[in-house]
Order: structure tokens, then sequence, then C-alpha cells
């Protein structure tokens, strides 16, 4: 579908060779900053705007490691998204939202009669995952609801607010970002668990506070196995499936962003700095890091990180901003 709305207001990363994010434009937009924060590794919020068309369509990605919300203010439109189950179609309407999930391809478009108005987040973090799933919202059934009223308008209360304000502080749009998850998770009804499915998800926020707490220290599965009183296989099999990766590659997405807070602090080597998030050995650290993010430690302090596009997680200085 062919771009619908003609662009108010447009604009762009700093870093124009991430050619894998989305570029779109939209009618009557508002849009906030994104926060590329690595002092916030648990929620990160990326980007924010606020929308309206009447006509027309438009497709888009949504970045790996990325949620992508969606509420409507008014009007009603189209979504498009493929899940597990194959490509489903939803109406959404007013007050109620669309959650597109990472790396997931999804179109939507008004109403041609109501048009539409919206606004939107988008967020990610090494817990963004569960929080969603609090919301239970699926790849399979994205559409909210909000069954509590009072809830429902807070969660609209709280992305208004988002969008309107790019100018605050890192930690203030953090913190507008939580109570945003929280009013969207206390809007729905419980989700209901099946079999064991409750006791295992205890088994993961053990295995997440271990992992905190003891990341600086030579650490590795089998400890945090042990630590929740599982063997080692199921408690990895346990892990992968709450939470959409290994243990290992879980404990190392934590570590390189860790890292990455720390290397901007010019005091510190980059031998300190590998020794701090649990590598005794600098080469080691090194080849971690640019496995992970594609440069070594010491290209991302001087300026040159950030550049490679498969990195797990994103990273920036300060404020970008982009559109949807």
């Amino acid at each position: 579908m062919g771009h619908f709305l003609r662009q108010e207001q447009a604009w762009t990363c700093a870093r124009k060779n991430n050619e894998n994010r989305m570029v779109a434009s939209m009618d009557d937009l508002t849009f906030s900053s994104v926060l590329q924060h690595e002092n916030f590794v648990d929620l990160v919020l990326w980007q924010m705007g606020r929308g309206s068309g009447a006509s027309g369509g438009i497709k888009r990605n949504v970045q790996e490691e990325h949620f992508l919300f969606i509420f409507m203010l008014s009007g009603a439109g189209s979504f498009t998204a493929e899940g597990r189950r194959g490509i489903k179609t939803f109406y959404v309407r007013s007050n109620q939202g669309f959650m597109a999930f990472p790396g997931q391809s999804f179109s939507y478009s008004p109403d041609s009669k109501a048009g539409m108005e919206y606004v939107w987040v988008e967020f990610g973090g090494l817990r963004a995952g569960g929080a969603v799933r609090d919301c239970g919202l699926t790849a399979d059934e994205p559409l909210y609801h909000g069954h509590f009223p009072d809830m429902r308008e807070t969660v609209r209360n709280e992305m208004v607010y988002l969008a309107g304000h790019k100018d605050m502080t890192p930690h203030h749009l953090t913190g507008h970002l939580y109570l945003f998850l929280d009013a969207l998770s206390r809007s729905v009804p419980t989700p209901k668990t099946k079999g064991t499915k409750g006791v295992r998800e205890v088994y993961v926020r053990e295995a997440l506070e271990f992992i905190e707490k003891n990341f600086q220290n030579d650490i590795s599965v089998e400890d945090i196995a042990d630590f929740c009183g599982l063997n080692r296989s199921y408690f990895g099999a346990v892990f992968k499936e709450l939470m959409g990766k290994t243990t290992q590659e879980f404990l190392l997405n934590y570590r390189m962003a860790k890292a990455a807070e720390l290397l901007r602090q010019p005091q510190y080597t980059v031998g300190d700095i590998g020794n701090a998030v649990g590598y005794r050995n600098p080469l080691h650290f090194s080849r971690a890091f640019k496995n992970l993010y594609g440069v070594s430690p010491r290209a991302w302090r001087n300026g040159t990180g950030g550049q490679k596009g498969g990195g797990r997680i994103r990273r920036g200085e300060g404020y970008h901003e982009r559109h949807l």
C-alpha cells in the first residue's frame, strides 16, 4: 500500500547509515524525541508520536527487539499483521489499540468514513517482553480492548503526554513509560496461566534478579540454574520459552549494555570495563562486544559505534528523532 498521508512534520535519525529503520509520512503528525539512553536497560523508550488520516494506507516493519503500540483516539482503522497462525486483519475502533511485535511487518489504513486519529509508542529493553505478556497481548491476539475504563483512560493520557513532551529529561520520560505500561496491564483482565506457567515465570523472575545482582561476576548458566533450583537443561528451556532468547544470549546482551554505559565514562579503561561486566580477559571482552555491536569497545568510545544495523541492543547518544 502506498504512503497515504501528507507529511506535516518529519525528522530522521542522525545516523543515516541505518537503512533497516522504517521511514514513512503522516498527516497532522506530532513527533516526540527518541530516547536512546544506555542508563535504561530494562525498559527503553525509543520513539513516540501522534497522527491522523482520512484515506489510503501504509505498511511498516517493527525494529528487532522493539514493540510498537498504537492507541486509537478517535475514528477507526484496519490493521493487518502476520502472526504464528498466518495473516489476520483487525478492525480497531476508538479507545482500542494494536500491539506490533519485534520484527513484525504490518499495514494499516483508516476507515474511509470515520478517518482516524491515534498516538503511538515504540519501546524495548530486557523487560519489555515480560511487560507485554502481562497485558495478555500476543502476535496472534494483538488487539487491545481495555476492559476497565479508568485504567484505559490512563493509558490514553500517558501516551498523549509522551507524544507531547519530547523535551523532558530521560528519567522523566522513562517514568511515564512505566506508568503507561502499568496502566496497560491493569486495564485488562489478568491473563490466565495454564498448567505450571505461573511457576515457571517465578523461576525466570528469580533468574533475572540473580543476573542483575551478579552480572559483574564470573557466572555461568549453570550458576543461574542452581540458584533457581533447576537442572540446566530444564531451566534453559523455560527461560527461552518465556524470554524469547537463551540464557546465554540474555546474559551477553545485559553485560554488553552495561559495558556501553561505562564506555561513556573516560576515566575507565577498556580492561576496567570488561572486568566490571564479568570478563577477566580484556581480549575476550573486546571480542564479545564486537560480535554484538559490530565495532570494538575502543571504536565505540571514539564515536564510531552504533552504525551496524544488526546489533541486538540499539544504542545512541542523547535523543534521535524519527517518524512512524
